[in-house]
């Protein structure tokens, strides 16, 4: 299950916590584990530092000051909830940019990378930040609000967590670049540069963490203080089948059937909804009023895999689920460590997945309602086909209700801070900019650093690309797309490249997630340090054009440099690409090979029917042919029996 997002003991640039607030944070400490076999709760820590009200009704000013015609970022997610326990998405950091993947945490604070003096650390996705590399970094002085190294020199950070893993390391501030379908150019943040990491932190895959929730550190915070975005920011996980997702860090404008509910920013530092009911198939839970209220409330966090209720209310949920879905098989779960609960013969579609299992309704204060379908709820079991396992737990003996990312799998939340609510809207998060028309930025990635491509050998821009913003059209569903080219440079030479060039087809065809009919080798052209190859990526086979979601992606893909080949190619570089519109084309033009068939089958039809008739015409002829009176037939010789 994913890491536990929430810091136990805050170190940062913050302000040390009263006495008396470390007093009742010793005495507190963390809540003993459920019983065998279920899964562990999620546990909040303490709030170490309560808000001062005159620096939050500043805070409120600043931001209704800023209006809302501010740019925005827009970003793509990677990865799958429950395959890695976390979404990650990409972040520029340095001048020549260094690349990093690193989870989104709505119950983070601070962002943080591995740092290059970093013994400590794991193996990550990215190589470890190089501060010396970076011409436009340096280090955060030691100052009074923050926490000082032993030298007294420069300001470091920690943080822990539930699950016992920790990150610690020192401060520093540099560029940081969000992607080429930002509206901004890259800004001046400060961020934690990793010399140790312990548990889930050291294992992970990602490189680190993205912290978006409030605080001075949070990048959020960071950007809506420079003026830059507006105090709000949105995120758009994948569903069931389908990995990944979108980002937006700043305003968009929020669908007109967008569900709101309010979320107090005083309460505590995690982003929490005004959760009043529960219903499971229409039918309302009885519970305790206010079972949803109590301690930290009901907060979202983004870091968390699955949804953990107070257990009164699991209870209640868990019995009101078993009633509803009677005609299936109670079986047991994937992993004999947990309890899980789950069910067989719903089917392996889940597009059908409603007609097996109830639709829940979550009741805001304001009375307004949020539907969640099975997969909102459910995760498939991994050995048995067509069955599928509540994703709902009891948070042990922690009042607090805790909502992780499976509660809003394909659903846009909006966590609009300036307006104190959260927004939800259900969507396909695949295809979210073109549901949502949004316009193409004005500004671009900046060129991504040689050395870090070579170390990763990931297919990485060298030239234009990394500074173009997206062609026009490709935002616009009204123009097609025709076919997408591509140059891409390798060290290989061409007599060794060109025995391959149809496995090295079948890889690029896997990493951009299109069908290998559509890769077309246009050309491979001999260089004195390798070779040149030109691709088309064209329709899929039967289709006139390529959808603009499959367009935007394939084109992100390239951008965020994630189409990663084997050593074995040599050192590839994207050199070039180029989007081109579908051709508008005349009825002879879109017909051209149909009218061709048509013609050599009339062609061949009129030369057998020619040929049959001059064959019966000179037989005719034989028959009926002139003989002579009187004239000598030769008497054919009798064959033996």
């Amino acid at each position: 299950m994913a890491r536990v997002s929430f810091p136990i003991h805050v170190v940062a640039i913050f302000l040390l916590c009263t006495s008396a607030l470390q007093s009742a944070f010793s005495t507190t400490g963390l809540l003993s584990p459920p019983h065998h076999g279920a899964r562990p709760p999620m546990v909040l820590p303490l709030f170490l530092s309560p808000p001062n009200s005159s620096r939050a009704s500043t805070d409120s000013r600043r931001r209704h000051l800023q209006g809302s015609e501010k740019p925005n970022a827009r970003m793509s997610l990677h990865d799958d909830l429950l395959l890695n326990g976390y979404y990650t998405t990409r972040l520029w950091i340095g001048t020549p940019p260094q690349k990093f993947a690193l989870i989104v945490d709505t119950g983070s604070t601070v962002t943080y990378v591995p740092c290059s003096n970093c013994d400590q650390c794991g193996k990550h996705q990215d190589p470890k930040f190089q501060p010396k590399e970076s011409s436009t970094y340096h280090p955060v002085k030691c100052n009074i609000d923050c926490n000082c190294d032993e030298n007294g020199v420069q300001c470091v950070y920690e943080r822990q967590y539930a699950e016992m893993s920790s990150s610690s390391g020192v401060l520093g501030e540099d560029l940081v670049s969000f992607g080429n379908l930002s509206g901004f150019p890259p800004q001046q943040a400060v961020f934690g540069c990793e010399n140790m990491e312990t548990g889930d932190l050291y294992s992970q895959h990602a490189d680190g963490i993205m912290g978006l929730g409030r605080g001075d550190l949070s990048i959020v915070d960071q950007l809506v203080g420079k003026g830059v975005i507006s105090d709000s920011f949105s995120l758009c996980y994948g569903g069931m089948e389908i990995g990944g997702g979108a980002m937006v860090l700043g305003a968009i404008s929020p669908p007109s059937d967008m569900v709101f509910s309010y979320s107090d920013p005083v309460r505590s530092p995690y982003y929490n909804i005004d959760l009043k009911e529960l219903h499971v198939g229409g039918k309302p839970l009885s519970l305790s009023q206010n079972i949803f209220d109590k301690k930290y409330g009901s907060v979202l966090d983004s870091g968390t895999t699955y949804g953990y209720l107070p257990e009164e209310a699991f209870l209640a949920f868990k019995e009101a689920i078993m009633k509803e879905v009677q005609s299936l098989k109670k079986i047991r779960g994937p992993d004999p460590s947990y309890n899980d609960i789950c069910f067989s013969g719903a089917g392996s579609d889940i597009s059908q997945l409603s007609s097996s299992f109830p639709a829940v309704d979550m009741i805001f204060g304001n009375g307004h309602k949020l539907t969640l379908s099975p997969e909102n709820y459910l995760f498939r079991h991994s050995k048995v086909q067509g069955a599928y396992c509540l994703g709902i737990f009891q948070n042990g003996k922690d009042p607090t209700t805790l909502l992780g990312g499976i509660i809003v799998r394909n659903t846009l939340v909006t966590y609009d801070r300036e307006h104190s609510k959260i927004g939800f809207w259900k969507t396909n998060c695949s295809e979210l900019w073109d549901r949502l028309h949004l316009s193409s930025p004005s500004h671009a990635l900046p060129p991504v650093s040689n050395t870090t491509t070579n170390q990763t050998n990931h297919l990485a821009p060298t030239l234009a690309p990394t500074f173009a913003p997206m062609p026009p059209h490709i935002d616009n569903p009204e123009t097609p797309v025709g076919q997408i080219t591509f140059d891409m440079f390798t060290s290989m030479n061409i007599s060794e490249l060109k025995p391959r060039t149809v496995e090295l087809a079948e890889f690029i065809a896997h990493e951009l997630d299109v069908n290998i009919t559509q890769v077309h080798l246009l050309g491979v052209t001999a260089k004195v340090n390798g070779s040149l190859l030109k691709w088309a990526i064209l329709p899929v086979s039967g289709g006139e054009s390529i959808s603009n979601s499959s367009a935007m992606e394939i084109i992100s893909r390239f951008s965020e440099h994630r189409v990663q080949l084997p050593e074995t190619f040599g050192s590839c570089q994207l050199t070039q690409w180029h989007v081109e519109p579908l051709e508008t084309r005349t009825w002879r033009q879109k017909h051209y090979q149909l009218l061709v068939m048509a013609i050599v089958i009339t062609l061949l039809v009129g030369l057998s029917a020619s040929g049959v008739w001059l064959l019966w015409r000179r037989k005719k002829q034989n028959l009926n042919a002139y003989k002579p009176v009187g004239m000598i037939v030769l008497e054919q010789e009798l064959q033996a029996l």
